[in-house]
């Protein structure tokens, strides 16, 4: 019996200790509910997400000033993938087997989106994507918070077509080389060609990640669009090519006017490392800009400038907000008001009740989670350059737009637009 006792007594006092010590975790978790943010910090494309990492924190820490969800604080778990497309997977096993998190707000590339989805799945895990990508993909462990094809990439092209556009009637299909670029260029391919427009009109290429030296195919570019016709460039350079790519495009002399680029991959922030001025009268498509004005954009932009100060971020004074840090904050704050609704965080109840969420958001529309495709339905701007680095909107659409996962214009994708 004493033996017993003492066996009891050095089980608590152990238990206890390892308590003290931090090594209770599962106690802990207890009164959290656990978000993964998984996004590059380091490597050829963080200059783009690092920003998304701050937006996720931002957002969690102003859910958690309000009480939280369901009465429990978020609490952020942080990890770099370091721009390493398999590093994700193995990023997004951590979050979800170890760390044990309830979702994850992550990936940038659709390279990167592609190498966790089967982890997702395998684990039912829960991903929200916040970057415009090339669709042809509809996954149950998914919600698509950026655009589809048709709430970017094609109204871009169909501006650039139009009169007040430049009636361009060539076009080049730039893009690094890897699935969101060439499956978006496969789709505008098609679509050119319902509209008329030959091969012999399109010019299509690609650079690897991090390339820098621009000089052969800008002077192709040139060659190209000085054969009498009217050349727009549509632009699929992801990460910090970016930078060389209009830097060369202003050596070479290639003026908005006479080329425009119109990018799907470029906003506010990455243009915040680059000298603009020669990139005036460029042109980008997104579903949100900085400049867009209304009190929910207002309120946005000064919690975000707000975060910077008190975060001690790098150049905190100039801080900007953009189009994926709009689609972080809205899936955020949709997925906390789905946990809400489902009184839980398991998976499957928070995917029946994401259906239908509708958010204000700082674009000024109210976005709605759709039904049955799990996309949002999102207005579109077109906005051209300003010395600034800002957008100055030149079309948007009256409101939102539905979202077509699978192209029209892809044989083969009819029925196939919902789970």
């Amino acid at each position: 019996m004493q033996n017993r006792r003492s066996f009891i007594k050095a089980a608590v006092l152990s238990a206890s200790i390892a308590a003290i010590g931090g090594l209770s975790a599962s106690a802990y978790a207890a009164d959290t509910i656990k978000v993964g943010i998984l996004h590059s910090l380091s490597g050829t494309m963080a200059i783009s997400e690092t920003a998304l990492k701050e937006t996720a924190l931002m957002t969690i820490e102003e859910i958690n000033a309000k009480g939280g969800v369901l009465g429990k604080k978020l609490e952020p778990v942080v990890v770099d993938p370091a721009s390493d497309w398999p590093k994700f997977a193995e990023k997004a096993r951590q979050l979800l087997s170890q760390d044990k998190v309830a979702v994850t707000f992550g990936c940038w590339t659709s390279v990167s989106r592609k190498s966790v989805l089967p982890v997702y799945k395998e684990l039912n895990g829960l991903l929200f994507y916040p970057v415009q990508y090339e669709g042809e993909e509809l996954e149950k462990n998914v919600f698509y918070t950026g655009a589809a094809p048709n709430q970017q990439a094609i109204p871009a092209v169909e501006y650039l077509m139009s009169k007040e556009g430049g009636s361009a009637k060539r076009f080049v299909l730039l893009g690094t080389d890897y699935v969101y670029p060439r499956t978006t260029n496969k789709i505008l391919r098609a679509f050119l060609h319902s509209k008329g427009v030959k091969d012999e009109d399109i010019m299509e290429e690609y650079t690897p990640f991090g390339h820098s030296d621009y000089q052969t195919i800008i002077a192709k570019i040139k060659k190209f669009a000085g054969e009498g016709k009217k050349t727009a460039v549509i632009s699929t350079i992801n990460g910090d090519s970016n930078v060389p790519f209009y830097k060369e495009l202003g050596n070479a002399g290639l003026k908005a006017k006479d080329v425009p680029v119109v990018a799907f991959s470029v906003g506010e922030e990455e243009l915040r490392g680059v000298d603009a001025k020669p990139l005036v009268g460029h042109l980008a498509a997104w579903n949100y800009f900085m400049s867009v004005k209304n009190p929910e954009n207002d309120k946005f932009i000064k919690m975000y400038r707000d975060w910077a100060k008190k975060a001690k971020l790098p150049k905190a004074e100039s801080v900007v907000t953009n189009d994926p840090m709009e689609a972080t904050y809205v899936g955020i704050h949709m997925w906390a008001q789905a946990v809400e609704k489902a009184k839980s965080t398991d998976t499957d109840k928070v995917i029946a009740a994401m259906a239908g969420q509708t958010f204000k958001a700082p674009s000024g529309f109210t976005l709605k989670m759709d039904e049955t495709n799990h996309h949002l339905h999102k207005p579109v701007f077109i906005g051209e350059i300003k010395a600034d680095g800002q957008f100055n909107t030149v079309w948007k659409t009256k409101g939102p737009i539905r979202a077509q996962p699978w192209s029209p214009f892809i044989p083969g994708n009819e029925g196939k637009q919902k789970l």
